[in-house]
């Protein structure tokens, strides 16, 4: 047994029937899940022979649970294997047995036994209008509540665009003054991981990063994890070729929408919208919104309720060295191609009539060659 006061995570896998042969698979499955060579498995190893399972406090605040809702949905790996085998899940209004005072009693012990060691995350946004008042949990204010549970994490996690930008609660006029978790908590490392929800698998894979590292995952300028946030969604669609051959949608009923045609002209937010969706997919890797024929919302992106009509596509976003437009494109790129047929056409004629050239000329020192006693050299 471990000298921590929590068993280690690959003790507590013994202790529930497990092969070091599965460990190690799963370790492997680990490291390739988080984008990371073969050379790292036995980091990853290490990290989970030696970490105890960290406590974690999940708390709801201004959301609809969907990113409670996408998490225990993820396959890869199943929640049960977060949550009972790698993390230690010991608060959450909506998953726990507990009620009542034995629920705050929970919370709080938490809190006090492990400060500073205890994993917090957060889905939905603080209201801080009128004090605070338009979201409370036993009698206390959301803002309360998470300047109390941050003042003791060891690291954050903001699930969501609630609680990571402020999504729908926070789009104009914001009367609740619905606040993300950045602009309220300071002092303590924050990840944002947002999408309206994310993709249960990104979640999951998130937490496995703290696991197996002890440590947040290089974050992006908005405080994303990297590993899943570093593309557009845009450049990993199957539609993507669509798109540059000037083939779009105009409708959502018309014979182009059948053939699978770019939605960006219905509003697709995929051009300025960094996420993992085209890669990972939902449900278990089966689909996400733009294969399933709706254009992308930019839900992982700040404001994206205020961002103009989801149908109304944008003017226009960087794309072939400059910038262009969806109505543009077509056009570009048929001028572009004639234009280069024509050059090439030039080129070969140019090239042809050179070589015609030179073997006239070597034609003419031939006969010269044979005219002459003693013969020539030939320049």
């Amino acid at each position: 047994m471990s000298t921590n006061s929590r068993p280690t995570i690959w003790e507590h896998a013994q202790s529930k029937g497990v092969s070091r042969r599965d460990f190690l698979a799963a370790c492997a499955w680990m490291t390739a899940m988080l984008g990371l060579p073969a050379s790292a498995v036995a980091q990853v190893t290490k990290a989970l022979e030696t970490q105890p399972r960290i406590p974690v406090l999940w708390f709801h605040f201004q959301e609809c649970t969907c990113c409670s809702e996408s998490f225990i949905r993820s396959s890869h790996p199943g929640i049960a294997d977060i949550v009972l085998d790698k993390i230690s899940l010991d608060y959450t209004e909506t998953l726990m047995a507990a009620s009542g005072k034995q629920a705050e009693d929970a919370l709080h012990d938490t809190m006090t036994k492990y400060k500073g060691k205890y994993l917090m995350v957060v889905e939905g946004s603080v209201p801080t209008a009128d004090g605070g008042v338009y979201c409370c949990i036993g009698g206390r204010t959301a803002l309360d509540i998470v300047q109390e549970a941050a003042a003791g994490a060891k690291a954050m996690i903001c699930w969501g665009s609630c609680a990571s930008n402020g999504c729908v609660q926070a789009a104009k006029p914001n009367p609740t003054q619905a606040t993300p978790i950045h602009k309220l908590i300071s002092g303590v490392p924050i990840i944002n991981v947002p999408g309206c929800p994310p993709i249960a698998e990104v979640m999951t894979g998130t937490i496995v990063h703290l696991l197996a590292f002890d440590r947040i995952p290089q974050l992006d300028g908005l405080g994303r994890p990297k590993a899943f946030y570093s593309r557009r969604v845009h450049d990993t669609c199957y539609r993507r070729p669509n798109y540059d051959a000037g083939l779009f949608v105009n409708s959502f009923d018309d014979e182009n929408a059948k053939r699978g045609y770019c939605l960006y002209k219905m509003g697709c937010r995929g051009p300025v919208t960094y996420n993992a969706c085209g890669v990972m997919r939902w449900n278990g890797g089966v689909s996400f919104p733009i294969q399933s024929g709706h254009g992308c919302i930019g839900c992982s992106e700040g404001n994206f309720w205020d961002n103009g009509p989801f149908y109304r596509h944008l003017p226009n976003f960087p794309g072939f060295g400059i910038e262009t437009t969806a109505d543009k494109v077509g056009v570009a790129l048929g001028a572009a191609t004639a234009v280069g047929i024509a050059a090439h056409a030039i080129s070969t004629n140019i090239r042809k009539r050179h070589l015609i050239k030179e073997e006239i000329a070597a034609s003419e020192d031939v006969k010269d060659c044979r005219a002459e006693q003693g013969g020539c050299e030939i320049k």
